[in-house]
């Protein structure tokens, strides 16, 4: 992708799954503050990518890494960088919102604690900022003690932004962060991802083309591991440059 600002840069990155293939040569830039989405019919390795840049995929048996990732332009799997770091830095919202069995309070503390924070005023401030940049402090500043279960699907959402912004990431990684929650919630999370990117790099994993068209700046397309063609969200979806792209777009294929 096309920008000086590039906070994470991949080179000829290749994945495997035992002998299968999930990745193939991928390069790519993503710009910082900006929206990066990535598109591309199911199993095609967009979250397998995201997963790259966070190192997650260090926790599956049996995977296999070739090539580079660079983050502010040192390789995170360098020898003697520290995964742990690498994902206080690059934080992570699933598909389906995954809340600890624990109050609102505390599901966003918990980053910061285990960060070594135990101040009480300075983690009743970490909560407070991190929902309010979340866009759900108005609906549950005087409910923090109860259970974050109680939550709607799209509140669970938007508390597991939270919980991620709490230990203060540059990029946060969203794999169809929507995919589950009806359209008023998606309009929630679509505004706030168009928020967030003031302050951070946001790479987003969806299915829903008009999604990636409202939300992103820039758009990769990827097909059976590879990344096709990537520009700005313009660029891909008025104006694609490979057959396979415009075929992708104008729902041929996929």
């Amino acid at each position: 992708m096309m920008s000086n600002n590039s906070i994470i840069r991949t080179a000829h990155l290749n994945l495997w799954y035992g002998d299968t293939p999930a990745l193939r040569e991928v390069t790519m830039q993503v710009p910082d503050r900006r929206v990066t989405a990535l598109i591309g019919p199911s199993g095609c390795g967009k979250s397998t990518l995201i997963r790259c840049f966070n190192r997650m995929n260090d926790l599956v048996d049996h995977c296999r890494i070739t090539g580079r990732i660079e983050f502010h332009g040192n390789d995170i799997y360098a020898k003697g960088s520290d995964p742990v770091e690498i994902r206080r830095k690059v934080g992570m919202v699933f598909q389906k919102p995954n809340p600890f069995p624990k109050s609102i309070y505390e599901n966003v503390a918990y980053g910061p604690r285990v960060h070594g924070i135990n101040d009480t005023a300075l983690l009743d401030q970490i909560v407070e900022r991190s929902l309010r940049q979340a866009a759900l402090w108005e609906e549950v500043k005087d409910r923090l003690q109860a259970s974050a279960m109680g939550l709607s699907g799209g509140q669970q959402q938007r508390l597991c932004i939270a919980r991620t912004l709490a230990v203060e990431p540059e990029v946060i990684l969203m794999d169809e962060p929507c995919s589950a929650l009806d359209p008023i919630a998606t309009a929630k999370i679509e505004t706030l991802i168009n928020e967030l990117k003031q302050q951070y790099c946001v790479i987003i994993v969806t299915h829903n083309m008009q999604q990636a068209a409202r939300v992103s700046d820039y758009t990769g397309f990827m097909y059976l591991g590879e990344m096709i063609e990537c520009g700005t969200t313009t660029q891909i979806f008025e104006h694609p440059k490979q057959e396979l792209t415009e075929n992708y777009i104008t729902g041929r294929f996929g």
